[in-house]
């Protein structure tokens, strides 16, 4: 099975796309407008970029009548966002805060979480969360789409201030990630969590470049 996607009709009732492309981290990011409304909404096209220092960028499309997603235009004007790590404990949280609503609702209220506050930026963070990036918002990248909803903003930001919650921290210090459980998006309806984690280390690989890989801090 092949196709050429926007020339030929996809011959499967749903698009393989999504979950070819999988699993995805969920980047739950909270943001503040420049009223004060707090702001909460997950994006599954989320991914750190690099690590000295430490970059991130989440994707949002438009909405289908071409609106712009509110938590873009509030990190453009308040200059920040916040990155709240979604947990298979929180999924109905994450969920409930991926509907529509207007601007001026506050969807950690919505999503039945606790806000608190952050420590460089001023939108406030998940309390229920284990871990969050504070991130200084660097710029907006704009994609054509071939409709309205197609429509792309890449948006990257450096990573200020990193929180983790210490009840996830192992004796070695690492973060715990089968109790914690991470969430991520599949295709369709479906996600997962982390349950296994297993280690695999690179042949050959030694030295400075053997602790950047397992992320050693010095």
């Amino acid at each position: 099975m092949h196709y050429a996607p926007g020339i030929d009709d996809c011959p499967l009732p749903f698009s393989p796309f999504k979950s070819c492309t999988v699993p995805r981290p969920i980047g739950w990011l909270s943001t503040i407008s420049t009223d004060g409304v707090p702001n909460l909404a997950p994006y599954s096209q989320w991914q750190n970029l690099t690590f000295d220092p430490p970059m991130v960028m989440f994707a949002a499309n438009q909405l289908s009548n071409g609106t712009r997603k509110h938590t873009v235009v509030n990190a453009e004007e308040t200059g920040w966002f916040v990155w709240n790590m979604a947990t298979y404990d929180l999924r109905e949280a994450v969920n409930i805060s991926a509907m529509e609503l207007d601007a001026n609702e506050d969807e950690f209220l919505r999503a039945g979480v606790t806000p608190i506050s952050c420590i460089d930026a001023p939108c406030p963070r998940v309390k229920e969360s284990p871990a969050h990036f504070e991130c200084r918002y660097l710029s907006t990248h704009r994609l054509k789409g071939n409709s309205a909803h197609g429509w792309v903003e890449v948006v990257y930001g450096e990573v200020v201030r990193i929180h983790v919650n210490d009840d996830v921290i192992t004796p070695e210090g690492k973060l715990d990630i089968p109790r914690i459980r991470p969430l991520a998006r599949l295709g369709y309806y479906d996600y997962t969590s982390v349950t296994d984690v297993f280690e695999m280390r690179i042949p050959g690989a030694s030295g400075k470049a053997a602790d950047g890989l397992e992320g050693k801090s010095s």
